[in-house]
């Protein structure tokens, strides 16, 4: 089989992104980004620290297992960049992995050291989503070597392709929102949902305008994806890759809607909130890949 173990070792990394990104919102709604003190990468000025609480441990071990992703996602980056060198969106995506899975450990790092506005922290989610959406198309890629490349023959409308670039590029953005929303400890400003303290338009101002400005951005990314969704299945419903990977992406972005209402019912609980940044990983990696077979595709005259 070509190119199997680098597949299972695409997998396999492409997961424990997934559990690093996952853990980075655990310590984040945990308060424990202070859990190994102002030291990095000792905890403690130890190695292994001793006695920890149950912060230090949850900081240590998102440490630890990013260290870890981190020489995974090397490691396929330039496995991949020898082995699939005939496809051209190898090199980029290799670049993408390594970069921004470096950047996400100098901003986590810095963090630790120096401390970091919200505003900046708030990238951190988004160089992890980054990393991790590079490694699963990497991983794609490898399943797709030595077939037909997808969607090459097939002609698409420019208006398609450029919707699709924009729901990526605000996909993005959307997910800052929502990080940033977390560091400036802002979701609880509205209650209720869809209005946001019994209003549908409230004061805009301090941490309710953070959070209401995420909930209006986020609606309108489900409107977005759902125009995409009807193009798609009236227009392309023949090319099945195509139109499942938008579809997919429809199904992601509503139940991301429908986890972030369950978070604010719930009273903001561990449980919901870790499946709320789960949910919007994988809503990012099924546009990202929507986004590259558009790409791919020519364009009709």
């Amino acid at each position: 089989m070509m190119h199997r173990f680098l597949k299972i070792f695409g997998v396999m990394t492409t997961f424990g992104m997934l559990v690093v990104i996952i853990q980075g919102a655990l310590v984040t709604q945990t308060g424990s980004g202070d859990g190994c003190g102002a030291e990095w990468p000792l905890c403690y000025g130890q190695l292994f620290p001793a006695e920890p609480t149950l912060k230090t441990m949850i900081e240590y071990t998102h440490r630890l297992v990013s260290g870890i992703l981190g020489l995974m996602v090397i490691t396929h980056a330039i496995w991949s960049w020898n082995s699939l060198r005939h496809m051209k969106e190898t090199k980029l995506f290799a670049i993408l992995a390594v970069l921004f899975i470096i950047l996400q450990s100098l901003l986590g790092a810095g963090a630790v050291v120096w401390g970091q506005s919200s505003a900046v922290m708030a990238l951190h989610f988004g160089f992890s989503l980054i990393s991790f959406t590079s490694v699963l198309l990497l991983t794609i890629l490898a399943f797709e070597s030595g077939k037909d490349s997808t969607m090459k023959q097939t002609k698409i409308a420019a208006n398609i392709r450029n919707l699709m670039y924009f729901i990526l590029a605000y996909v993005y953005i959307v997910v800052y929102t929502g990080a940033y929303v977390k560091h400036t400890s802002s979701g609880a400003a509205c209650s209720g949902w869809p209005l946001c303290n019994g209003q549908l338009i409230p004061n805009l101002e301090g941490s309710i305008a953070i959070q209401f400005g995420h909930r209006l951005a986020a609606g309108l990314l489900f409107i977005v994806i759902l125009i995409a969704f009807i193009l798609v299945l009236k227009h392309y419903r023949h090319e099945r890759i195509f139109f499942y990977s938008v579809s997919i992406s429809f199904i992601f972005v509503t139940i991301q809607v429908i986890s972030g209402a369950v978070v604010v019912f719930s009273g903001f609980t561990l449980n919901a909130t870790l499946f709320h940044a789960f949910m919007v990983s994988l809503l990012f990696g099924a546009i990202s890949y929507s986004t590259l077979l558009a790409y791919r595709a020519k364009q009709k005259s």
